[in-house]
């Protein structure tokens, strides 16, 4: 297997592929303020872009307008550089980032207050760039890196993982073919998630670049402003967001256009809320599976069932402490901390948790997922998390812990609600309850903000 790995590599290495699928140049790649920008446009403002950018072999992307983002991600690849994303643009997040990487400058679209090193902001991108009258589509070399992501820091420390065009353009595949199953083979996406997180790219960059895909310039947020974008895009749509965004817009009661599907990633999707946004927008609920350092690689439609579906050509090799991933497009066999049961002769999986969450005490068996997951339906929680405290007692026990949003609730009668669907050895001590957790972006929680709510401080 290893040796087809490695001539699949060589074969790929040797390829330029297109930058951009676009029969025609008036093929719509974006959404700008309800007026569709065209491939040629597009490429237009990316060769602009391009020729300003200085020498380097990196640049942090943190341009927030997502078409912005776009013109940049493409400029800096047809340069040769690799875009950085850290896993946040907070200033600290993107210094450890550009410390990490020497002689790497920084773009975004923003005149910012306190800008980072080498800061440069991009020229405005006019709705009608001079084109020269050639529509000629670059093409990138399969093995360039053209991006680094930095994962969320929700486990312990950000790590970055190295991204080809060619990873990206066969990856690309998958979530294609998983969409045009449901949706068909144009439409148009929404997303609230940001453009810098893997998920962003894999659904609001790649797609567009090289698909029949056009996405809306903005990341909207607030449930308003999410109905504001899907109005501006015409139909099919499709609105790629997390739990955390999809409870917000059914709880808002706002009213959004006819949406063809709904798809999450980041965070588990429970089946309750699955059913409620189906109840409420009329649309599939799609979940996908995967991480930073693989791409996605698995989906299901929540309420069809606990089985997810490997993409094509991806196998899944469960392991003591975790599941080895195998795919054409990885360098190697990636193995990931989920544990997972295998059916229907490999093809479909059940994801009991992460090793890491598995817990055994006095000899019983949790997982803090389903700990977790027990939380949140107790009627009155509207968020919470269920997590270890670093350190442990004279046994070697880590201490389990929960945070909780409950304005009408108290401590003591989340306690009593969870020992009547928790065994007493898994109920969390201390339980503290805060307005809010502290959810990144992508509805994430870094490990070492959770320790600070709890008053510890990380290992």
């Amino acid at each position: 297997m290893a040796i087809v790995y490695e001539i699949y590599r060589q074969e790929q290495a040797a390829l330029g592929l297109p930058l951009l699928a676009a029969e025609h140049p008036q093929r719509t790649v974006a959404w700008r303020q309800g007026q569709p920008v065209s491939a040629e446009a597009f490429l237009a403002h990316v060769q602009e872009v391009a020729a300003l950018l200085p020498p380097a072999a990196t640049a942090v992307n943190l341009c927030e307008d997502r078409y912005a983002f776009l013109v940049a991600f493409c400029a800096i690849a047809v340069r040769g550089q690799a875009n950085l994303l850290p896993s946040s643009r907070a200033f600290q997040a993107v210094e450890e980032v550009m410390a990490a990487h020497p002689g790497c400058y920084a773009v975004g679209e923003l005149a910012l207050d306190t800008p980072p090193p080498h800061y440069r902001q991009l020229p405005a991108l006019s709705a009608e760039p001079m084109a020269d009258g050639l529509f000629a589509i670059p093409t990138i070399p399969a093995e360039q890196v053209v991006a680094i992501g930095y994962t969320s820091g929700s486990t312990g420390v950000p790590k970055g993982t190295l991204k080809t065009w060619g990873d990206f353009v066969a990856s690309n595949g998958g979530n294609q073919r998983m969409l045009q199953a449901e949706v068909g083979t144009g439409f148009n996406v929404v997303a609230t998630v940001p453009p810098q997180h893997m998920y962003g790219i894999e659904m609001s960059v790649l797609l567009p670049l090289l698909g029949d895909v056009a996405v809306h310039a903005g990341r909207p947020f607030f449930p308003a402003d999410v109905a504001t974008a899907l109005a501006e895009v015409p139909a099919p749509r499709v609105l790629v967001t997390t739990p955390v965004h999809l409870r917000a817009l059914i709880e808002s009661g706002v009213s959004l256009p006819p949406l063809a599907a709904m798809l999450s990633a980041t965070a588990p999707m429970s089946l309750e809320l699955a059913r409620m946004a189906e109840t409420r927008f009329g649309a599939p609920v799609l979940e996908i599976f995967g991480s930073t350092e693989t791409c996605a690689f698995a989906s299901r439609r929540v309420t069809a069932g606990e089985l997810w579906n490997l993409y094509d050509d991806v196998h899944l090799h469960p392991q003591p402490d975790g599941t080895q991933v195998r795919a054409p497009r990885l360098v190697q066999p990636m193995t990931l901390a989920d544990i997972v049961t295998l059916h229907d002769g490999g093809r479909r999986f059940r994801l009991c948790g992460r090793h890491a969450d598995m817990l055994e005490i006095a000899g019983k068996r949790a997982s803090l997922g389903d700990l977790t997951h027990r939380l949140l339906a107790i009627p009155g929680v509207q968020d919470g998390v269920v997590f270890q405290l670093d350190g442990s007692d004279t046994l070697g026990i880590h201490r389990i812990a929960a945070l909780a949003v409950a304005p009408d609730l108290d401590e003591h009668s989340i306690i009593e609600a969870l020992r009547r669907a928790v065994d007493p050895v898994f109920l969390p001590r201390p339980l503290i309850l805060v307005h809010a957790l502290p959810r990144n972006e992508t509805g994430k929680l870094p490990r070492h903000q959770l320790l600070a709510l709890m008053g510890h401080e990380p290992a």
